[in-house]
């Protein structure tokens, strides 16, 4: 690929096209188009031609919990807080143990007596592994 393609690929992305018009716009494959943004590691740019029937004044802007990109929202639809899946998963990842559960759930272990909760469990019987192997193995004489 020459640097005027390289050029050409990158003013359309910027003009809001998607792969496909700019693979018939440069007459490079499709394929080369998509390799070419994620090898280069390049923010991608969001489509900004608004679809047929889309009405952008019916849409409420919100902010990207992970990247702080704008979040278009649809009315009637439930509130989007992330901009694409893989700033929710790096966002999730990387809060996994500051976020409150709201499905934690208290129980008694069955080896030990002691109390303690799981998050979304609902059948646990042990405390830990060390419990469950007295409780199995031991007939339940506790963990220690």
């Amino acid at each position: 690929m020459t640097t005027e393609q390289m050029k050409a690929i990158e003013s359309l992305r910027a003009k809001g096209c998607g792969y496909k018009k700019i693979s018939m716009e440069t007459g490079i494959s499709i394929g080369t188009v998509k390799s070419y943004f994620h090898r280069t590691r390049e923010q991608m740019l969001p489509h900004t031609v608004q679809p047929e029937g889309k009405d952008e004044s019916t849409e409420t802007k919100s902010s990207c919990r992970f990247c702080g990109k704008p979040v278009a929202q649809n009315p009637g639809r439930r509130e989007k807080k992330f901009c694409s899946d893989s700033c929710r998963s790096l966002w999730w990842n990387r809060h996994k143990y500051t976020v409150p559960h709201k499905s934690n759930r208290t129980f008694i272990c069955q080896s030990c007596g002691s109390e303690f909760s799981a998050y979304g469990a609902t059948d646990r019987k042990y405390c830990s592994h060390a419990c469950y192997i007295n409780g199995r193995f031991h007939g339940g004489i506790g963990c220690g």
